[in-house]
């Protein structure tokens, strides 16, 4: 679900022609993971640094001429992360892998402490307070959003007015905005138009990043989409899938003329209906 451009009619003909439709960014193993979102994460986070990197360049209209990893005697680029999940982690191996300071903001502390261990060493990580955050942006050179929302839009933590006090030819790169986006200032692009600059910040604001890898993107997401095809075989049919599968059931936003997510329910004024009542006969 592409949330920023999603329109109600798009909801009402799903509705009428009762078609039952899942979104891969909700679906969830047996473990309470959401797969396909971490396998994108992860190609999201080291797509968010190369590009980062090239945006830095002069080459790039309002860049900075910077280095991301600095060289002897010259500071290296500092990176400033929202989120400590699997976007962070990825971003953080190859940001520190070039040699970048790098700066990693998320309210759940025990992400940040599993993030610690993932990376193996100690970095510097901070709650999402406001204050600190703000006065660590004045000095970032990239700033990458990466704020996960298990349901509905991503709440936005960079306020326009912070976003205004960056330094010009900063770069910011929101991960998040397949989900609207965690910083006031962004707004959707394309890849035939990535990147627009306001108060002198460059922001690339692509949803999927990972398309930009498009071979590696669809084989990764092959190999998680295979597993639920292959539940469908042997003549089963779809509903008996969902009833086995509550993570499957997670995915679902419409079923046969119903809207089965909470989100999109109350952002469209459409009845919402939960999909175990649904499937009751079959519980």
């Amino acid at each position: 679900l592409q949330l920023p451009v999603l329109k109600e009619d798009y909801l009402e003909k799903l509705t009428k022609k009762r078609i039952t439709a899942l979104a891969m960014e909700y679906l969830q193993s047996d473990n309470g993971d959401y797969p396909i979102v971490k396998i994108m994460s992860e190609i999201a986070g080291s797509c968010a640094i190369l590009t980062a990197a090239e945006y830095l360049n002069n080459t790039r209209e309002g860049g900075r001429g910077v280095l991301l990893g600095g060289v002897s005697g010259v500071p290296p680029a500092k990176i400033v992360i929202l989120g400590a999940g699997m976007v962070a982690e990825s971003a953080i191996r190859i940001a520190s892998s070039l040699g970048a300071s790098i700066r990693v903001f998320d309210n759940d502390i025990t992400k940040i402490m599993r993030l610690q261990q993932a990376i193996g060493k100690h970095l510097h990580t901070s709650s999402l307070n406001p204050v600190y955050l703000a006065y660590q942006l004045t000095s970032a050179d990239v700033v990458i959003g990466a704020i996960h929302s298990k349901e509905g839009r991503s709440p936005v933590i960079v306020t326009e007015e912070m976003v205004s006090n960056m330094k010009d030819g900063a770069v910011i790169i929101d991960v998040s905005i397949d989900q609207g986006g965690c910083i006031e200032t962004s707004k959707m692009t394309t890849l035939d138009n990535p990147d627009f600059i306001k108060h002198g910040v460059i922001h690339y604001c692509v949803p999927n990043i990972a398309s930009k890898v498009s071979r590696t993107a669809s084989v990764a997401i092959s190999n998680i989409i295979t597993l639920l095809l292959l539940k469908m075989a042997n003549g089963r049919n779809f509903d008996s899938v969902l009833y086995d599968s509550p993570g499957i059931r997670h995915g679902c936003y419409a079923y046969k003329g119903c809207i089965t997510n909470q989100y999109l329910s109350r952002r469209f004024n459409m009845k919402y209906t939960h999909l175990d009542l649904l499937m009751t006969s079959k519980m």
